[in-house]
């Protein structure tokens, strides 16, 4: 981190610490550890939001924790409270792994995405940028449905990672007992949550040691005929994929309902990686057939990616 930003994350944490009291305990039922909410999270880059920090059974007994940074935190921990009556399992297959000894002890920081806002914060700004000035404002057109634009305004997935990285990691860092290095840092998220996890370990290369992204939503918006956005995805991986050596990425992709039309952009993808280096030790995808585009198939498959990025037999996965 660069001298300003650091200086920048400490005053943030000084001001943080005069607003936040300790953050109370979410209302889930969890099959392991406890969830800590943090309900308006504050920051200078994109608006507030809830960031939920899951601490395993016997926290902080085994520190310092590894870090895994979710996207979509609303969706993790509990069916009672998700929109769909879906969850990750988060606290099921993390506290597992860990009480198994497949990975080190670790907490997940949940990040809420922002509703309306999620396609905006989550899509990678700089291969949209690289795109036609026509091209981008056909896509800032695209709607959602008949009342709800795709994007609810100017891409802000730069002010999004700036979020992550100069005040939620600073600040996480701080309170809780953690490895803050690369190493020991991960992202993870579905579709839109996988392809911003892949940029922050392209953009932040020496934060994130590792990133998940499962059912990455490579057409970027809902079209797949006559779309530039998978070509400018792939343009900006050539040129901005970390170092094998140093870096960790698990690709996954289903066969039903969404991801359906995954696997000849994946496949794309896979022979860029092979290309720049990556082998089983770096990156792996896998194809599940019979799975769909829901946290249910996400969860029945969790381990998998969790075990690649924060384990130690990332080769035999």
């Amino acid at each position: 981190m660069k001298p300003s930003y650091l200086i920048k994350a400490l005053i943030f944490l000084l001001l943080l610490s005069c607003t936040q009291e300790r953050a109370p305990r979410a209302p889930y039922t969890l099959a392991s550890g406890v969830v800590e909410r943090y309900s308006d999270f504050p920051s200078e880059y994109i608006s507030a939001r809830a960031v939920e920090v899951w601490l395993p059974d016997g926290y902080p007994g085994a520190a310092p924790y590894d870090v895994l940074y979710m996207h979509d935190g609303q969706m993790l921990f509990d069916t009672a409270f998700t929109w769909n009556r879906q969850e990750w399992c988060v606290d099921e297959v993390t506290g597992r792994l860990i009480a198994e000894g497949a990975i080190a002890p670790a907490i997940v920081v949940g990040v809420w995405n922002s509703g309306s806002g999620r396609h905006a914060d989550y899509f990678p700004q700089k291969p949209f940028l690289s795109l036609p000035q026509h091209v981008r404002d056909s896509l800032y057109g695209l709607r959602r449905d008949a009342e709800t634009p795709l994007f609810d305004g100017p891409l802000r997935s730069d002010a999004y990672l700036r979020f992550l990285v100069r005040e939620l990691k600073p600040f996480i860092d701080s309170v809780y007992r953690t490895n803050a290095g690369r190493e020991s840092t991960v992202v993870a998220g579905s579709s839109m949550g996988g392809l911003i996890s892949l940029y922050a370990i392209c953009e932040y290369p020496e934060v994130f040691g590792g990133a998940a992204c499962l059912s990455t939503h490579w057409p970027g918006i809902f079209a797949s005929e006559n779309n530039p956005v998978p070509d400018a995805f792939v343009r900006y991986l050539g040129e901005h994929l970390p170092d094998p050596a140093t870096h960790r990425i698990y690709f996954d992709f289903g066969t039903e309902t969404l991801d359906a039309i995954y696997e000849p952009y994946q496949l794309r993808v896979d022979s860029l990686m092979q290309a720049k280096g990556f082998d089983s030790n770096s990156w792996i995808t896998k194809k599940f057939p019979g799975h769909n585009h829901s946290e249910a198939a996400w969860s029945s498959r969790l381990d998998v990616p969790v075990k690649f990025v924060l384990g130690g037999r990332r080769g035999e996965i």
